[in-house]
């Protein structure tokens, strides 16, 4: 593991090389290209309205509950969809796999060059879903929970940053770069607002917290 993260700094630190002599991976219009949250003002008012209660359990979780990637359209899933899109000049394959391109990580600032060092996070965690209320879902609203590509739900990040997080929630994980706290917490409130997803008091106090900074 240490090899991995030694490796991930080495290539994080020539990132940052670049981008002082070079805007083009910094600006932000470089960023992802998640669909955009509603506005912090919106996310104060929906978050007034999510349910507040105590976390779920996590007995009966399943990823496979939670059918993801699968195909959009010809050869190419959910995840082949997000990386060309979040991505610049990608290039795929005839399976629509990507093998060129390049992957700007809002989350952490880092640039990537290969699909591998690349992750597609679900902004709601799968089984922060289960336990905020997706326990009761069909497999088939599960389903399209976990590739909605029309909300902010889904982005391609580092994947060592994904990892990270796990499946926490904005009382326990905020992205690294504080600089995307705002947007981060629009979409997590978006996303559970949309879905009818119940809120922690610590969840909320967290999300509270950092919407007033916006």
């Amino acid at each position: 593991m240490s090899g991995v993260y030694a490796r991930r700094l080495s290539v994080v630190a020539a990132t940052a090389a670049l981008a002082a002599t070079s805007a083009l991976f910094s600006a932000p219009g470089a960023q992802a290209a998640m669909p955009t949250p509603v506005s912090a003002a919106t996310a104060r008012t929906y978050l007034s309205q999510l349910t507040v209660g105590a976390e779920g359990s996590s007995s009966g979780y399943s990823r496979d509950k939670f059918p993801h990637w699968i195909t959009q359209s010809g050869a190419c899933n959910t995840r082949e969809v997000v990386l060309k899109r979040d991505g610049t000049n990608v290039q795929q394959d005839s399976s629509c796999a990507a093998v060129s391109g390049r992957w700007y990580s809002p989350y952490d600032g880092a640039t990537w060059s290969a699909a591998s060092d690349v992750d597609i996070d679900h902004m709601i965690p799968l089984a922060e879903a289960w336990r905020s209320g997706a326990s009761s879902w069909t497999n088939s609203q599960r389903q399209s929970f976990a590739n909605d590509l029309t909300r902010p739900q889904l982005i391609a990040v580092t994947d060592n940053v994904n990892q990270s997080k796990g499946d926490k929630d904005p009382a326990e994980w905020l992205p690294p770069r504080s600089s995307y706290t705002c947007t981060y917490v629009r979409a997590w409130v978006h996303v559970k607002k949309h879905y009818n997803l119940s809120v922690d008091s610590a969840e909320k106090s967290a999300l509270r917290s950092a919407l007033n900074g916006c």
